[in-house]
């Protein structure tokens, strides 16, 4: 069963704008349920009846995450994610798979999807996994970014600042990598750990301070200001130092 939830409409708040979903589910009557409730929560929310149509939509539009049903018409839901994967299209995917489904589970997995769901869910579960993955995928894929001299690699997982190589830990690169990925705009500690560490952190919230002092002496530019600047009060941001 699908229930509708109640509240007022927060994530496009939480991201400064819509977050694009597109759904692809054959069951009309799930699809305009889940339709209604996910843009009742604040989501805009896109439809496609079949896997053909949603390897087209896939393809040509830009989405926050797919919502992908197991047992479609034309291409199933596991062979979609397959070829979108294969087409380096890094989009987060969000498998429903079936009851007590574990194989569907596993290919789902196998596949290239980052999470599954068992129908029948709850729409606060739907939500809070969508959230999820949303936190833990923000902005993350295998295309290099650079802002001013500074350049990430997130699939070889290598820095450079100009022509030279910068190396991180591993905590070190996710913590500059969500930063990166978001240059320009001012994260709070808040958003930083839930962006990076796992959603069952309870330790200090200044651990944010630590790496990004780490991340300072390992990248520090010329003349001492900082590519990853303090805003007091607010938290950090990533700039061009050349801006």
């Amino acid at each position: 069963m699908v229930s509708r939830p109640a509240g007022r409409p927060r994530d496009a708040e939480a991201w400064g704008r819509p977050v694009k979903l597109l759904l692809v589910e054959d069951d009309e009557k799930i699809a305009a349920t889940v339709k209604r409730g996910l843009e009742a929560t604040g989501f805009s929310v896109e439809l496609a009846a079949d896997g053909d149509e949603g390897l087209w939509r896939a393809t040509v539009g830009s989405y926050d995450l797919l919502i992908l049903d197991v047992m479609l018409p034309g291409r199933t839901g596991h062979q979609l994610c397959a070829e979108l994967r294969a087409a380096d299209n890094w989009t987060p995917i969000l498998m429903l798979t079936a009851v007590d489904g574990d194989l569907d589970e596993a290919e789902a997995l196998d596949t290239g999807a980052d999470d599954y769901l068992t129908k029948p869910f709850s729409f606060p579960v739907l939500v809070a996994r969508i959230r999820a993955l949303l936190r833990r995928t923000a902005g993350r894929g295998p295309v290099p970014v650079s802002v001013g001299d500074l350049r990430i690699d997130p699939a070889q997982r290598r820095v450079w600042v100009g022509e030279q190589e910068r190396m991180l830990t591993a905590r070190e690169f996710e913590v500059l990598e969500f930063l990166v990925r978001r240059a320009g705009q001012v994260l709070s500690k808040e958003e930083i750990l839930a962006g990076v560490w796992d959603d069952d952190f309870d330790g200090d919230p200044n651990i944010v301070e630590v790496y990004v002092l780490r991340l300072r002496r390992k990248l520090e530019g010329p003349h001492g200001r900082h590519r990853i600047q303090t805003v007091r009060g607010a938290g950090y941001r990533v700039v061009d130092q050349a801006g």
